[in-house]
């Protein structure tokens, strides 16, 4: 009979992880932040308390976020993820029904078509995958039952209980990733209340239904990051003889420390029309074929803004742009 019952007890426990808590309001640290945001913001404690309390720790966001699975993914797998023939499809379609909004936009800001594509197709796949948690659960639990990084998920629950009564939403509805990003374009709660525009004129900042507002919002974040329109984003890059030291390993770099004719000087070969002075950096990736070389420009660099990795930027552009060559060959 023991045995039995272990066994039933193994099963249940395996097939049942971790259970989700009640966030716990007499935690020393949910006080403080209650505190703070009843004298800081004028929240009413007691609705505020009543907030968190429907709020859940899932160790399973906890378990998601200390291993992420891009740390473990070289250029050649990455990329294996978002450039596909179906992701491909997928904003080809999603460019023709929404053609005539996407050029408003473009035309509005001077950030083109393919960059807000390749950034709705790599982050949600164009509105397929959002995230199923709830955005309050994620945030306090990281918030509170994360030490590592508590202070700045601390900060965004902050601003996502801000922006959820600015924007008359309740907060236990809106869903989103394990770590908190939001909507079709998963903008973490500061980056909306920075960044997020109504493009519609109807009142309100919708990211999560709206294309337009996801559209426009992305748009805006680019121009805030200081893109340039029509400027080059990045070009492949090979080293020549007169290249002098060892061959670069991949690295995620994320400050430019050259420009164009000291890349030139260093033994870099590419192309490009910017000017001799334009700022520029040797990037190196791990890709199908070995080891690739590409240089990034400032637009480049503005796309790691929006998530701090050269294999997400580059992925991003990639996406983009074999979106519209694809749309291109269908109006000819």
């Amino acid at each position: 009979m023991k045995t039995i019952c272990f066994v039933l007890l193994t099963a249940c426990l395996i097939s049942n992880p971790a259970a989700a808590d009640a966030v716990n309001l007499e935690q020393e640290n949910v006080v403080t932040f209650i505190d703070e945001m009843v004298n800081e913001h004028a929240f009413d404690r007691a609705a505020l308390s009543a907030v968190l309390s429907k709020a859940e720790i899932k160790p399973s966001i906890i378990t998601k976020i200390s291993t992420p699975a891009e740390r473990k993914l070289n250029w050649a797998d990455y990329r294996k993820i978002f450039i596909t023939k179906e992701r491909i499809n997928a904003g080809v379609t999603f460019w023709h029904e929404n053609r005539e909004m996407l050029e408003r936009i473009a035309l509005e800001t001077g950030v083109p078509i393919e960059m807000i594509v390749g950034i709705i197709g790599v982050e949600t796949y164009f509105g397929r995958i959002t995230g199923k948690d709830r955005v309050i659960d994620a945030l306090a639990t990281l918030a509170f039952d994360y030490p590592p990084r508590s202070s700045f998920f601390r900060k965004e629950l902050k601003a996502f209980l801000i922006l959820a009564r600015e924007e008359e939403l309740d907060p236990t509805e809106p869903l989103g990733s394990y770590a908190g990003a939001m909507g079709r374009p998963q903008f973490m709660p500061s980056s909306f209340r920075a960044y997020a525009v109504d493009s519609t004129g109807d009142g309100k900042r919708d990211i999560w239904n709206n294309w337009a507002d996801v559209a426009g919002s992305i748009a805006n974040y680019f121009l805030a990051h200081r893109w340039r329109a029509n400027e080059e984003v990045v070009t492949q890059a090979t080293l020549s003889s007169g290249w002098k030291a060892a061959v670069p390993a991949p690295a995620n770099t994320l400050e430019m420390t050259d420009t164009v004719e000291s890349l030139t000087k260093k033994g870099v070969m590419f192309a490009t029309d910017l000017c001799a002075d334009s700022k520029g950096q040797l990037l190196t990736y791990e890709g199908d074929d070995g080891i690739e070389h590409w240089v990034g420009f400032h637009n480049f660099f503005v796309i790691t803004k929006y998530n701090r990795s050269v294999m997400y930027a580059l992925a991003v552009h990639q996406l983009g742009q074999m979106i519209a060559a694809k749309v291109d060959d269908d109006a000819a």
